[in-house]
């Protein structure tokens, strides 16, 4: 009777696990720091905005606001530059030209021609603002001062009926003379910078705190998920509809009945498929304990903590490669059909290059 519960517990679990393997860790959208524009360019961040419902168009836009000042004085403005892929993708190319005058113009060749201007271009889009802005006022570029958000400097309102976009968010050392042409900024000048990106309006007060802060690429970590637990197929829909900070949740919940009860399995079995898996169990528990703290904090500052999210991180991946080492082990039938396990220089050089490849994939993703 206790084998066949310890049984069913060891599955849910397995079940649990393997779809919470599936989300990734958040990253911040508040961003605080300074730049110096001898460094002539400086990419801030990445981030992704929602799909605007047209019911609820105000309420759905995403926002990007906040204050950019300087502690020297100014003779001429650097750029700050708001881009979707099309126009950036040409714009950030060009920023390695040796040459800054010629990376200048190159930069803003194409940027120019969509890119309002008060004097250049008054039919233009919302891409850039001239920074920094005066202290204690709005930038130069807000001609409508009830559209900005209180107590900052500037703020885009970005609206795409049809589809979620990326914006890339960025300041260059370049500057658009009164004949309308792009020159370089070869002066040194400390710019500090205080920037929120969010989807949905700061002004709603109803507003989700578990969708404010995120990229929309973070909102919804997937779709389905298809488990194989003896030799059954299980799918389960999604849990989410950009809702990260629930699903942790929810995961976090189900570990905490689950857990327990594959403990309790582990130590009335005494067997090393078994303790493999509660090892790995384990070690992705206390992952998701620290991924969800960062994720709740994130939730409502936009920064999270950094740290706790890493450990999160490398706690998940010695999960992951226990449990490929557990599956790699069960292929070989080993502890199952037989207590030797055959091949086993082969069987630890797969194991490895999955670690290995898993860590690569990491690195370069942070």
């Amino acid at each position: 009777m206790c084998r066949s519960r310890c049984d069913s517990s060891s599955r849910y679990a397995l079940l649990f696990f393997c779809a919470i393997f599936t989300l990734q860790v958040a990253s911040g959208m508040h961003i605080v720091g300074s730049w110096n524009t001898k460094d002539f360019f400086k990419f801030l961040v990445k981030f992704g905005v929602q799909k605007t419902n047209p019911h609820n168009q105000k309420e759905s836009h995403g926002y990007i606001f906040g204050n950019i000042t300087s502690r020297s004085n100014v003779t001429r403005p650097a750029a700050f530059a708001v881009l979707d892929r099309g126009y950036f993708l040409e714009y950030y190319g060009n920023r390695s030209v040796a040459n800054k005058e010629k990376a200048c113009t190159r930069m803003f060749d194409k940027v120019s021609t969509k890119a309002y201007d008060e004097k250049c271009f008054d039919q233009g889009e919302d891409f850039l603002r001239k920074v920094p802005c005066p202290k204690g006022q709005l930038c130069v570029d807000e001609d409508v001062a009830w559209n900005v958000i209180k107590h900052h400097q500037f703020t885009f309102i970005i609206e795409d009926l049809k589809q979620p976009r990326f914006w890339y968010i960025s300041m260059v050392a370049c500057y658009r003379d009164s004949s309308c042409q792009w020159h370089h900024l070869d002066e040194e000048m400390e710019i500090d910078y205080d920037i929120w990106l969010v989807n949905g309006s700061p002004n709603v007060s109803g507003y989700n705190p578990f969708l404010y802060q995120f990229s929309v690429d973070r909102q919804c970590p997937g779709s389905v998920y298809l488990v194989i637990v003896r030799s059954r197929m299980y799918v389960l829909p999604s849990l989410c509809k950009q809702d990260t900070a629930e699903l942790y949740l929810v995961f976090f919940l189900c570990y905490v009945v689950l857990v327990p009860l594959q403990l309790y399995a582990a130590t009335r079995q005494k067997h090393p498929v078994t303790r493999l898996f509660t090892a790995s169990l384990l070690l992705e528990f206390l992952a998701l304990c620290f991924i969800l703290i960062h994720v709740l904090k994130f939730a409502f500052d936009g920064v999270g903590v950094g740290g706790i999210a890493v450990a999160g991180d490398i706690l998940d991946i010695l999960s992951r490669t226990t449990f490929m080492l557990l599956l790699l082990l069960l292929a070989k039938g080993w502890a199952v059909t037989r207590m030797e396990l055959t091949y086993k220089p082969l069987v630890f050089s797969i194991w490895f290059l999955y670690g290995v490849v898993h860590i690569l994939l990491y690195v370069w993703n942070m």
